[in-house]
């Protein structure tokens, strides 16, 4: 119903604003290192891992997407060729997930991309984001593009469009909350309201 400007959001369910950002030529990129003790790798990812850091980078932020999708339809994505998966490791643990989904001719997905709390604000966020934008363009793409949404970090999406992406779309996602049908602890996102 829709009540001076507001709309409601039944409960038990949550409503998040979603943003779709594009790159149409790459971006130049500003030259950071690697935080140091900090490694670069492209992943090949089983269930067990990809679970593990999605987990860990997306539960901040209230990640639940791929929690949704059963083992099967998980493995289908990480083991098509035309989806690449990188992350950054410290003292031998992985703490980032970038995944570059090239599925769609011409384009690339940023599909997902995100540190652990063990990474963010040491500048690893910058390195890996130069790592997205020239891996993507080593394809022959001619649009590289995401959704963020208003569960990410507050950061992410001025971060996206200083990287060189240009918001063309918004619209509103609802979806059943995550903490109350059990991928995620109730305790997950704190900063998001949960209402039974």
């Amino acid at each position: 119903m829709l009540t001076d400007g507001y709309h409601d959001v039944p409960d038990g369910k949550v409503a998040m604003v979603v943003t779709q950002l594009e790159m149409k030529s790459q971006a130049a990129r500003r030259d950071v290192a690697l935080p140091q003790g900090v490694t670069f790798r492209k992943a090949t990812p089983d269930l067990a891992w990809y679970r593990d850091v999605y987990a860990r980078v997306g539960s901040p932020w209230m990640w639940f997407g791929r929690r949704r999708l059963d083992d099967a339809a998980l493995m289908e994505i990480l083991n098509d060729p035309d989806v690449a998966v990188f992350t950054l490791s410290r003292d031998g643990q992985d703490e980032a997930l970038l995944e570059l989904d090239f599925r769609q001719p011409g384009a690339c997905e940023l599909a997902h991309f995100g540190l652990t709390p063990k990474l963010i604000g040491s500048g690893a966020g910058r390195y890996l984001m130069n790592q997205a934008i020239g891996q993507a363009w080593a394809a022959p793409i001619t649009r590289f593009h995401l959704n963020t949404c208003t569960f990410d970090s507050p950061q992410a999406l001025d971060f996206y469009i200083r990287s060189g992406f240009t918001p063309y779309h918004r619209k509103i996602e609802l979806a059943d909350d995550p903490r109350l049908t059990g991928l995620l602890p109730e305790d997950a996102a704190p900063h998001v309201p949960l209402i039974r």
